[in-house]
């Protein structure tokens, strides 16, 4: 494993990055496979694809998940300051909406949590060239982490400036005129990116991605959210 630590944005906030994570990313995607095809996601998610829960009743794809997290741990515990942390969800997950298929807020960067203690973990498993994820700073206002104490301000700031997208703007690529790029990671197979679920962020998805719903043939990732304490 090649772990880096990365400081992002004003607000300095911890990107970890390990390359050669698993030594096993293919073994992993073929767990993936075997759950094909996936379950439509959520119409409420700012998730703009499919995602298969992994349960405990997966069997061996939870093990993934276990063995994933056991290896993350020291990396998490780090960067983060937490002794441990609580598995939420996990899931395989896959862009599979066209850029002309986005609801508004799907244009723009999003965050998972404004608990500062709540984690993702992405494993980049089968991933096209040019895909990647970035992290952002609201112009605006300045906020690159959603807190309890700023939400209020950022989502109807967001709102307000996600009216003014032309409906044909697709994925956000580097910075507009709301949103300033403040990093970028690139989707490399066996990658795992680890960063609170507060920072802004968003997949980079170049033009012409194969969109396809098949994990054998289109951006494939695992997803996983913990909680430190």
């Amino acid at each position: 494993m090649k772990p880096e630590l990365r400081r992002v944005g004003s607000s300095q906030s911890p990107v970890v990055v390990i390359d050669n994570f698993s030594g096993e990313a293919e073994a992993a995607a073929s767990l993936a496979d075997a759950f094909a095809p996936f379950p439509p996601i959520r119409a409420d998610s700012y998730y703009p694809g499919i995602r298969r829960i992994i349960s405990q009743d997966d069997l061996d794809a939870n093990a993934y998940v276990d063995q994933l997290c056991e290896r993350a741990a020291q990396f998490i515990a780090g960067a983060f300051d937490v002794e441990g942390f609580d598995l939420l969800e996990a899931s395989f997950s896959m862009v599979t909406a066209q850029p002309d298929q986005l609801r508004s807020a799907q244009r723009a960067p999003h965050f998972d949590s404004t608990d500062q203690k709540y984690f993702a973990l992405l494993h980049y498993l089968r991933i096209p060239d040019g895909t990647g994820t970035a992290f952002f700073r609201q112009r605006s206002t300045g906020i690159e982490r959603v807190t309890e104490a700023n939400i209020a301000q950022f989502v109807s700031t967001a709102g307000r400036e996600a009216a003014l997208l032309p409906s044909d703007s697709g994925y956000i690529r580097g910075s507009d005129q709301f949103f300033e790029q403040i990093d970028s990671v690139e989707g490399v197979t066996d990658r795992l990116v680890i960063y609170q679920g507060s920072l802004l962020h968003s997949g980079i998805i170049p033009p012409g991605m194969n969109f396809s719903a098949d994990p054998r043939e289109g951006r494939l990732t695992a997803n996983i959210f913990v909680r430190g304490h």
